[in-house]
């Protein structure tokens, strides 16, 4: 988890446009908010997911499994469990 602050230092960033970015990471469904503010990325398999979900109830296009987005995330896994695991 990483508080606002610290994502602004590492991205040479205000602290209001990091908690902003991290909001807005929250509202398309790659991020999780949690108490503090405190924000924490989820598994890339649910990220793409979340995101194409809330993507197709936005444009108004029927949400169903979708074999690309599946593919982004399983390419994605990797790269996010070396970076857990650091």
């Amino acid at each position: 988890m990483q508080p606002p602050i610290q994502i602004a230092e590492k991205f040479n960033m205000t602290e209001d446009a990091a908690l902003s970015a991290g909001a807005s990471l929250v509202d398309l469904g790659a991020f999780i908010e949690m108490p503090g503010p405190r924000f924490e990325a989820m598994h890339p398999r649910f990220t793409a997911v979340n995101m194409y979900k809330r993507m197709c109830e936005r444009e108004g296009i029927k949400f169903g499994r979708n074999k690309k987005v599946d593919a982004i995330g399983a390419m994605l896994e990797d790269a996010y469990d070396d970076a857990r695991t650091k």
